[in-house]
Parts: C-alpha cells; structure tokens; sequence
C-alpha cells in the first residue's frame, strides 16, 4: 500500500539535496556527487512511502530516457564549438566585432560581440573566458571602469547563453520542461529581443558619457594581429553560423542541423586553415592544445570538442535521473500543492516560477540545480492554467539562468566573478539584461503578452 508523499518528507529530500549541493560547492566537490546521492535520499522516502526500489529505478531510468535528445544535441553542440574554433569561424567573428570599436560605442560593442559570440558558441562561461577577457582589457585601456565592463560581458554572454540552441542551459531547459529546443527559443525570445534593446540603449548612453576621449588601441591591435597570425581571418567564416541559423528556423531538427555545421567547420579547417583532415575531424571531440604564448589566443584555442560537454551531460543525466524520481514517488507533487495555492493568474505564476527558479540557484550554487528542479515543480501549474509549456520554460530559464551569476557562492558567480577580475556585488548592478528580463518577464505575465495558451485551453 503506497502512502502520500507528505510536505515534510519533500521538504527533506529537497532541503537535504541542496544541503549537499551547497556543501560540495563549498567544499570543491563536483555537485554531481550531490545530485547522486539526493537519488539515495528520495530513494529511502519513497521506500518508506511503498514504493519498490524497482519502481523507483525505472523512474530513474524513464526520466533520463524522456532528455536522452538533450544529451545528444550537448554532444553535437561540443563538436560544433570545437570545430568552429579551429576551422577560424569563432575568431573571425571576434575579429570582426573587434574593428567596430571605439570609446563612445565601447559598451554596446561589448555587448553585441559578446552577444554573438555566446550564440555561436552557446555558452557564456566560453564567452566571458575569451571575448569577455579581450574586452576587459581592451575597457580598462580605454578608461571604462571594470564593473561596467563586466556587466556589459555578462550581459551579452547570457543574453546567448539562454537563447542559443546551442546552450546547455538553454537545451536543460527545453528538455525539463519536455518541449523542443527550438519551441524554447521562440519561447524566451520576445523578452529576450525586448531586453536587449533596452539594455543596449542604457549601454550606449553610458559608453557615450565614459568614452568621450581619445584612447589606446594598442591592446585592440594586438589582440586583432595575434588572431590574424594564428588564423586566416574571412568573411566566409559567417557562412556556416548562417546556415545553421536559416536550418534551425526552418524546423529542421536541432541534432543533424548542429551536427551538419560541426561538419562544416571540419570543411573550414581543412579549406582555410590549413589543417589535415585528422586534425580537422579530431577537433570534434577535442581542441588541439596550442601554445602561442599569448594568453588570449591560447584559451580560445583550447576550447570546444564533444569532451568539453561530458561534465554537463553527465549533470544531466543525473538530473533527470533524479526529476523523474521526485515526480515519481510525489515529492513534486507535495511542494508543488503549497506553491499553487498562492498562484491565480499569468502575473503570480511568472513570479512564483522566477522566484522558485531563484531559490535553486540561491540553495543549490548552481545554475543546473534551478533548472532541474523548477520545471519539474511547477510544470502542472501551467498545464492547470492552460499555458504553453513554452512559457514554462522561458520563466525557468530567466529565474534559473540569468539570476547564477548574482549569487557570489553560486557555480556562475565564482566563475565570473574569477575570470573577470570584478566581485560580485561590484558588477551586479550592472547586469541590465538579466533585470531588464526579469521586469518584462513579470509585466507579460500580468497583461498576458506573449502568455501563450494550448489549443486546448479553456
């Protein structure tokens, strides 16, 4: 006889996991570990509760099976990066986004070039690590100060990171909230766009009061030279980022369409980079180590291939894992019960989810433990209310994603906070998009623009 899975026991469960998610962050231990664990944890309630550890097995199994696409695209998108890098297309668009420089437009070239880079890439950790390095220095040569910088990097980088099809937050999420990657991206975009015009306008008047004077171009130079030495530098580098881009808008499935472009950046690397074809196709599964002793050109080097992706498809396995467990034995259902009753309408919905979504990376440290977890506790919510599961998505994203990088403790904060040479609390203020996406996202939610209903909605 199985017996209801209490508020208590859920509160256990969930409590005890990001006790030890923020342990493991603390202590420098993998929240992989934590996550595995929290298995064990829901196990013994869901034992308690009647449940056979077959049953529970299966539910584990059944919730990675339900992402199994999201892995796959995470593997083709590590190929995709890897050969991009090294058959010149991601530098080249470096490149380019590096002669539009200038004082007065500092920031929202900043903005823009972190922007795409974290597109084509689908990462914002990969983007802060080598544009946002390069346009830190290249800020403090002119002037600007670190944490306005900062905020601008940030800004453009998650601006990517949550609406590439490449990213692995955004596919995270797409995948917990049980809709197709591209649906996800149609999904975020109105906020998305919206954001990013309001906080290109509030860049572009700052730059135009910090950037007035004459500045040193030395640092643009060098970089601009050292990319043009260690590759050929072409416009065609684009083609490939558009034709990837024109196939995913017309609904061609993500996997071949990712994996196609990570063929056409072998055919790059061969054609205009000069690389055999074993080197070419070995940059699918790892970036070749370089040493050019210059610091920015050897990070950007050294990223990408399907290898730099097993750590996230590893955290995802065990998360779904560990969602299809929770929804199992009822744990979601018992937190999700306590939240509903304060939920009735678009507005408190959209608010509850960023807040829930807030709370995972606040408890958690980490942006994956956000987005495992809100989909999963507010997902019948939506269904109730007659929302698309695009919306679901969207709003988890904003609350999970866009808010890791606010939280010092968090994975993001550390990481940025690291890589960037600013705290924290120090650039936080100027992170205009993830606020100006959290406002919109709200303001949606309460006059029902961009609220989409399904077909069979009441």
């Amino acid at each position: 006889m199985k017996r209801q899975t209490t508020l208590l026991q859920a509160v256990i469960v969930l409590g005890g996991f990001l006790a030890l998610a923020f342990l493991c962050n603390q202590s420098g231990i993998e929240i992989h570990l934590a996550l595995f664990a929290a298995w064990f944890l829901a196990m013994a309630v869901g034992k308690r509760n009647g449940f056979s550890y077959q049953e529970m097995e299966h539910a584990v199994t059944k919730g990675i099976y339900d992402g199994m696409s999201a892995i796959l695209i995470l593997l083709a998108v590590g190929a995709l990066v890897g050969t991009w890098i090294s058959g010149g297309i991601v530098p080249s668009l470096i490149y380019y986004g590096l002669k539009v420089i200038h004082p007065s437009i500092f920031l929202l070239a900043t903005l823009i070039l972190c922007s795409i880079t974290s597109i084509a890439t689908g990462t914002s950790w990969g983007t802060v690590g080598t544009s946002g390095i390069a346009m830190m220095g290249i800020g403090s040569a002119l002037g600007i100060p670190a944490p306005i910088t900062a905020g601008a990097v940030l800004s453009g980088a998650y601006f990517g990171d949550k609406l590439s099809p490449l990213s692995d937050s955004c596919v995270l999420s797409a995948a917990m909230a049980d809709i197709d990657v591209i649906d996800h991206v149609r999904g975020i975009l109105p906020v998305s766009l919206s954001a990013f015009g309001i906080t290109g306008i509030a860049f572009t008047v700052l730059g135009f009061r910090l950037g007035g004077g004459s500045a040193d171009m030395t640092q643009v130079n060098s970089v601009m030279a050292a990319l043009q030495e260690n590759f050929h530098i072409s416009l065609f580098a684009f083609v490939p980022m558009l034709v990837v881009i024109i196939l995913l808008i017309l609904k061609i499935p993500s996997l071949p369409v990712i994996s196609f472009g990570a063929g056409l950046g072998i055919v790059w690397g061969i054609i205009f980079q000069g690389l055999t074809p074993v080197k070419a196709i070995s940059t699918a599964w790892v970036q070749l180590e370089m040493n050019t002793g210059i610091e920015f050109i050897d990070s950007l080097l050294s990223r990408g291939g399907m290898n730099s992706m097993l750590w996230s498809v590893a955290i995802i396995i065990l998360g779904l894992g560990f969602g299809g467990l929770l929804d199992r034995i009822g744990i979601i259902k018992a937190i999700a019960g306590k939240v509903y009753q304060h939920i009735n309408n678009g507005g408190t919905l959209t608010v509850f989810t960023i807040i829930v979504g807030f709370l995972g990376c606040l408890l958690g440290s980490a942006m994956y433990v956000s987005l495992v977890l809100t989909p999963k506790i507010m997902a019948e919510k939506y269904d109730e209310m007659g929302y698309s599961r695009r919306v679901l998505s969207r709003n988890a994203e904003i609350g999970g994603t866009l808010t890791a990088g606010m939280i010092p403790w968090s994975d993001n904060g550390i990481y940025m906070a690291t890589i960037l040479g600013v705290a924290t609390f120090e650039y936080l203020p100027y992170m205009w998009l993830s606020f100006s996406c959290i406002a919109l996202a709200i303001i949606f939610g309460f006059t029902g623009l961009f609220m989409w209903k399904n077909k069979n909605a009441v």
